[in-house]
C-alpha cells in the first residue's frame, strides 16, 4: 500500500503531530502540519490543586488523554503531590497512549476499555460508579459524555479543567497555504481539532467544511462534531487510535 505524493492535513498541536505524520509518511504521503490546538493553563488552578490534594477521597481518576495526564503531572510535581501515595485510588484511561503516559507518570491504571472512546470506558465503568466519588481531569469545554452518563448510574462525578486548547495565531495563516498546495484528505483526532479548524477557516476567510477534502475521524465523538458542523465524515478509525486513523486514512485514499 502506497500513498506517495498524496497530501495528508494534520492538525494535532506540534508536540503531538509527529506519531501521525511519521505513520503518514511511512506509507507515502506528505504530511502537511497545520497545528490547530495548542495548550494552555486552566484559567485558574484553585480546583485543580484542591482535587490533588485530597486525592485520598476519591475512588476512581478518569484520565482522558495524554495531554491531561501530563497537565495533571506538572501540576502534582508543582504541589509535592506524589501519586504513589495513594493506593486506594484506582485509574481508568481513554486508549493506550493515555494510560503509557499515566504509567510514566506514576499512576497504575486498572482500567482501558477495549474501544478507545468515552462511551466504552461509561459502559465498563457504570457498573461500579454507584456510590463512588470519582474525579475528571480533562480540558476546559470538553464534551459530557462521560460525567452525565456516570452521575446517572449514582456517582459522585467532580469535574475539573487541567488544562485549555487554544488555537494558535498561525493556523489561519497556514491552513491557507496548505490548501493553496493542495489537500487530498483531512485527519481529526478530536473534537477540538475540529472545532479550531472550522475557526481557522472562518478566520482565513475560507469557506467551511473545506470543499473537496474527505475527513477522516478518529472516534464517534469526532465524527459527531463533524456532523454538528456540517461536515460528514468519509471514514471513522478502528480502532479510535493514531494506528487506526493512519490506516483509515489509507484505505479512503487507496480505494
Amino acid at each position: 500500500m502506497t500513498l506517495k505524493g498524496r497530501r495528508v492535513l494534520v492538525t494535532r498541536a506540534a508536540h503531538q503531530a509527529g506519531k501521525l505524520s511519521d505513520g503518514l509518511r511511512a506509507l507515502g504521503a506528505m504530511p502537511v502540519e497545520v497545528p490547530v490546538l495548542e495548550i494552555h493553563p486552566p484559567e485558574s488552578y484553585a480546583a485543580l490543586d484542591t482535587a490533588l490534594q485530597s486525592l485520598d477521597s476519591y475512588g476512581w481518576l478518569i484520565l482522558t488523554s495524554a495531554n491531561t495526564v501530563r497537565a495533571l503531572a506538572e501540576r502534582a510535581a508543582v504541589l509535592g503531590v506524589k501519586f504513589d501515595g495513594f493506593t486506594s485510588l484506582k485509574v481508568a484511561a481513554v486508549g493506550a497512549s493515555t494510560a503509557a503516559a499515566a504509567e510514566m507518570a506514576g499512576l497504575a491504571v486498572a482500567l482501558i476499555p477495549e474501544s478507545y472512546v468515552a462511551e466504552a470506558l461509561v459502559d465498563v465503568l457504570a457498573a461500579q460508579a454507584s456510590g463512588h466519588r470519582i474525579l475528571l481531569v480533562r480540558a476546559a469545554v470538553a464534551r459530557d459524555v462521560i460525567p452525565n452518563a456516570l452521575r446517572a448510574a449514582g456517582a459522585q462525578v467532580d469535574v475539573i479543567d487541567a488544562y485549555r486548547n487554544v488555537m494558535p495565531e498561525s493556523a489561519p495563516a497556514l491552513l491557507r497555504a496548505a490548501l493553496e498546495q493542495g489537500i487530498d484528505a483531512a485527519t481529526f483526532t478530536s473534537s477540538s481539532s475540529v472545532t479550531h479548524l472550522a475557526e481557522a477557516a472562518r478566520a482565513a476567510g475560507i469557506a467551511w467544511p473545506l470543499a473537496g477534502i474527505p475527513a477522516v475521524s478518529i472516534g464517534p465523538i469526532t465524527s459527531q462534531t463533524l456532523r454538528e458542523l456540517d461536515c460528514e465524515p468519509a471514514i471513522e478509525a478502528s480502532p479510535s487510535d493514531i494506528p487506526g486513523l493512519i490506516a483509515a486514512t489509507a484505505d479512503l485514499l487507496t480505494r
